[in-house]
């Protein structure tokens, strides 16, 4: 859900969001303390709670920018995406379309590079070690939907966080839910779906990905 706040940031705890909406007047501040405490532990909460809607706004308001610039203008102006980010780390290179639900739930290390079309729905958080390649159109999802149908009608999600050791690759169109750790150095071939742990140094794939053999060098 999209709705047409303005912003303006102020990444201590709180986000400052005003908006004149026709001839009224709305004014809103976010707690970006309120949104991680309401989202963390897998504890289910209401996805349009008006705080963290307001939080995924200003999400997307940053995201689009950055996008745009990369579009119209060739230039990868991380600037944008750093206040936005809990931690970027050096020579790091997003392509677009990205994007991120929060930001401030994403903590990325040195030498990251994502490919076109990449999703991090970091609504818990999302760790990404150093030397991480991700390839077009994987999406990391921490979120899900509660099972039962009448709490479904009424939003109500959970989410758990994901963790990418360092050197990993993920190939391209791989998905990742909620709650599971990549070891160090493994590769994920494309197409996966991975849905529990993998370990360090392998190989895995599939729908559930699997292990395929250990790398060759290890």
């Amino acid at each position: 859900t999209f709705l047409p706040f303005s912003y303006t940031l102020n990444f201590n705890t709180k986000v400052a969001c005003g908006s004149k909406l026709g001839s009224g007047g709305f004014f809103m501040t976010v707690d970006i303390n309120y949104v991680q405490n309401l989202t963390k532990d897998g504890q289910v909460y209401n996805d349009l709670d008006p705080k963290v809607v307001a939080a995924r706004n200003h999400a997307l308001k940053t995201v689009r920018a950055y996008n745009n610039k990369v579009y119209h203008q060739n230039d990868y102006d991380y600037q944008l995406l750093r206040p936005l980010f809990k931690q970027l780390g050096s020579a790091s290179y997003i392509e677009p379309n990205f994007y991120s639900e929060f930001g401030f739930n994403l903590s990325i290390g040195d030498n990251f590079f994502a490919n076109h079309d990449v999703v991090l729905m970091d609504c818990a958080p999302i760790t990404i070690g150093n030397d991480v390649n991700i390839a077009p159109k994987v999406g990391i999802y921490t979120v899900n939907h509660v099972e039962d149908p009448v709490a479904r009608a009424h939003h109500q999600i959970y989410a758990r966080p994901v963790v990418i050791e360092d050197g990993v690759w993920i190939g391209a169109g791989v998905t990742i839910v909620g709650g599971v750790t990549i070891g160090q150095n493994a590769i994920i071939g494309a197409g996966s779906v991975v849905t529990q742990n993998i370990p360090a140094n392998v190989i895995a794939a599939g729908n559930p990905a699997k292990v395929i053999r250990p790398l060759k060098n290890h």
